[in-house]
């Protein structure tokens, strides 16, 4: 049986996370690149001496780990920087988001979680579907701020550098609305979402 490939995405603080475990617990295999990239800048991750070679020392915490806070403010004040970091990155994500799913069963649907899956331009031709995950700005900043250290004018600079709600949604196959919505009927939503795209096997 082909396998279906779905490519997750969603704007911060849009609950992409939530829907990804959701998936994952109606059977999916699930494929964090977002996490993936924090092993790889954690404590001595594969990504750390490259980073600290092109960036400096300074963007290394006392942990060992990437000072996201400090990387942060540079992507933001010079692109030429992101670039940089991403150059860096994305070819060690790569190979290991392939090889986390190629742990996939037979047949078993495997769900790419990715935030910037619209702005990288690539993953439309490596997936059969693309789900949106959606909400409105405000209840961005509303989430994002109750959850992290994160000011509301710092959550509405990372909303800024992200791909646009309705470039977003022109992407989709198929949206998700989280917004004003509980967390039984964000369900509600996903399950019935998956079952129409993954009919039940014999």
């Amino acid at each position: 049986m082909s396998r279906l490939r779905v490519g997750l995405t969603g704007g911060i603080g849009s609950g992409k996370s939530t829907v990804a475990h959701m998936l994952g617990e109606l059977g999916a295999l699930v494929v964090d690149t977002d996490a993936i990239s924090r092993q790889l800048t954690a404590p001595g991750g594969p990504a750390i001496s490259a980073i600290s070679a092109s960036f400096g020392a300074d963007y290394i915490d006392a942990s060992g780990a990437l000072d996201r806070a400090r990387m942060r403010e540079l992507v933001f004040r010079e692109p030429a920087a992101r670039h940089r970091l991403e150059q860096l990155l994305h070819p060690l994500i790569g190979a290991e988001t392939v090889r986390r799913a190629a742990l996939a069963t037979s047949g078993q649907a495997v769900v790419f979680d990715v935030p910037l899956l619209v702005e990288s331009g690539r993953w439309r031709a490596l997936v059969d579907r693309v789900l949106v995950v959606d909400c409105s700005a405000a209840t961005q900043v509303e989430r994002v701020t109750r959850r992290s250290q994160l000011a509301p004018d710092e959550v509405e600079r990372i909303i800024s550098q992200q791909a646009s709600r309705p470039r977003r949604l022109a992407a989709a196959d198929a949206v998700i609305c989280n917004d004003g919505v509980s967390l039984e009927q964000l369900r509600a939503q996903v399950a019935g979402l998956w079952n129409f795209w993954q009919p039940s096997r014999p």
